[in-house]
């Protein structure tokens, strides 16, 4: 029987914690408070997120085995038909609870998030096309938190979101080899913009606590990635480039932070940096890249 730890480390369930925000950015955009259907979304992201990287696993179980002999498939401890069961009850149970949470207009954008997810596995994640697929389905987490009807106003948020996943996407895979100094470089100047961009959008009208809220929290995501960019620019091996994979996904939380802060709840928020530290903690026992 399978050792649930090894599941955990299958689907590298700290990471999750990256996800809800995605949902309450959107919620908050399009001008819905904090409640249980946004809960219910927040819920259904994270088994999608999850099972993409339990699906990941499964597809990459033979370069795993040269490359990461350790992840829980190539050692042994995981077996991929096990692997491909958990993703596809994961997807199940992500599509469920969003019809649950959001019923037809939750699942207009979970069916297409989830066939996403499946799609970058699958085919897409070596192709030219892989990190914007992966760009894709985290806006579309950033949609489906603020709803069918209101996704013209969580765009300029998912984009955001689309835009440091699509860097961080395109650094990751080559985080096992090296790259050029000009990779790294590459994500620094994408996370300079975002911050600027995301502050220069906040409208002239936010009350002044929100938009010094904002300001802190986009200081907070910069301080969150640039350091391990900068290291990576000046030595772009293998091991400061998994340091800037790493930095970036944990540094999607002041990010979202700061998106929700400028439209959303001080409760959102506060709930957001609460998961900061957490999964910068559980990152120590089970890697999030």
């Amino acid at each position: 029987m399978t050792d649930p730890r090894d599941l955990l480390e299958l689907v590298r369930a700290p990471a999750a914690l990256t996800v809800p925000g995605d949902v309450l950015a959107g919620a908050a955009a399009a001008g819905r408070p904090l409640r249980a259907s946004t809960a219910g979304l927040a819920a259904a992201s994270v088994c999608l997120y999850w099972s993409g990287m339990a699906l990941n696993d499964y597809a990459d179980r033979e370069v795993d085995a040269k490359e990461r002999p350790g992840r829980p498939i190539p050692s042994g401890r995981v077996a991929p038909r096990t692997a491909l069961a958990v993703a596809t009850a994961l997807t199940g149970a992500g599509l469920a609870l969003a019809a649950v949470a959001g019923g037809r207009r939750a699942l207009g954008t979970a069916v297409p998030l989830a066939a996403t997810v499946w799609a970058y596995d699958l085919r897409l994640k070596n192709t030219p096309y892989g990190p914007a697929t992966m760009a894709a389905a985290r806006g579309l987490d950033v949609l489906m938190g603020a709803g069918a009807d209101a996704w013209r106003r969580a765009l300029p948020a998912a984009l955001t979101v689309a835009g440091h996943t699509y860097a961080l996407t395109t650094v990751s895979r080559k985080e096992v080899e090296g790259a050029a100094a000009s990779l790294p470089a590459a994500a620094l100047a994408t996370s300079v913009a975002l911050g600027l961009t995301t502050a220069a959008s906040t409208a002239a009208d936010t009350g002044r606590a929100r938009r010094a809220a904002t300001a802190a929290l986009l200081g907070g995501y910069l301080a969150a990635c640039l350091p391990a960019q900068l290291q990576a620019v000046a030595r772009p091996d293998a091991a400061r480039l998994q340091r800037v994979v790493a930095a970036g996904i944990h540094a999607l939380v002041p990010l979202q932070a700061a998106l929700t802060a400028r439209t959303g709840s001080p409760r959102a928020v506060l709930t957001l940096l609460a998961a900061y530290p957490l999964a910068r903690r559980l990152s120590r026992k089970v890697s999030p890249t």
